[in-house]
């Protein structure tokens, strides 16, 4: 397990290389869904999923925008965002796109600082 964690984490690494911004290279679908699988297995296989959520807090907020939009424009015809997911919707009023990802990257490690801090209290 901490050998495909590790394989995981400097995988991640090289692509964040790349990736900064202005973007060469981008993961796509097909790279973040299998990311996003192998973390969710590993969470069931060490028994913490509810870490997984409060680590990745920033992704549930994400999906949950979304999951938002499309319930209220179905049942209200309105929207709540200007364009989901919620990254898109702060680009919209105007965040530039360094500012946005500053931003995220802080509540991100806000989210992982929580759930460092709920460890001892298992």
């Amino acid at each position: 397990m901490t050998i495909f964690c590790g394989a995981m984490v400097g995988a991640s690494m090289g692509f964040l290389w790349w990736n900064c911004y202005p973007a060469q290279i981008f993961m796509g679908d097909v790279g973040s869904l299998s990311l996003g699988a192998a973390l969710g297995t590993v969470a069931i296989l060490i028994k913490q999923e509810l870490l997984l959520a409060a680590v990745g807090g920033l992704f549930v907020v994400e999906a949950l925008s979304v999951i938002l939009q499309v319930a209220s424009f179905k049942l209200t015809r309105k929207r709540i965002f200007r364009m989901a997911p919620l990254h898109h919707h702060f680009e919209l009023i105007g965040w530039k796109e360094p500012q946005i990802i500053i931003r995220f990257l802080i509540v991100a490690f806000i989210f992982a600082l929580f759930s460092l801090m709920t460890l001892k209290l298992r």
